[in-house]
């Protein structure tokens, strides 16, 4: 329904209806990872229709989105109780992918808002239904 960050007590970014990505980058992820990425987020049919079912996509119904940087999503919880982080990406590449996932989503005419890399960020989240989808290119076909 809504979702904000805010960066050092100031509002950063806010988007009405749409989606909250929190995006993280693998080191193993490459170009091919985000253009499906980009594929699966515009075109996922989550949003009610007339009859509440989840029919359309963020495009049809002219959501925006907020794309939030988020490499502790690529945290490892395998062993011990702490997390590793070592399979996020560099913080350079990361960027560029997270720069290319937004740019091609604003190619594909859906309004993005983003979070500001690399920053302590809060982000607040009014979800729907609550709906919470994971996407992984490793998923991918």
């Amino acid at each position: 329904m809504s979702a904000s960050v805010t960066v050092a007590g100031e509002n950063f970014s806010d988007i009405g209806a749409g989606l909250l990505i929190l995006l993280g980058v693998d080191q193993e992820d490459m170009e091919n990872d985000i253009n499906y990425l980009v594929s699966k987020t515009a075109g996922l049919r989550i949003f009610k229709d007339d009859n509440h079912n989840m029919n359309l996509s963020v495009q049809d119904v002219g959501g925006e989105v907020l794309v939030v940087s988020q490499f502790t999503l690529c945290a490892d919880t395998k062993r011990g109780r702490r997390p590793s982080f070592v399979s996020a990406a560099e913080p350079k590449i990361a960027e560029y992918m997270y720069d290319q996932y937004c740019h091609k989503l604003q190619q594909l005419k859906i309004p993005v808002s983003k979070g500001q890399f690399g920053a302590e960020m809060n982000v607040e989240l009014i979800n729907d239904g609550p709906v919470t989808i994971v996407l992984d290119s490793l998923n991918s076909e």
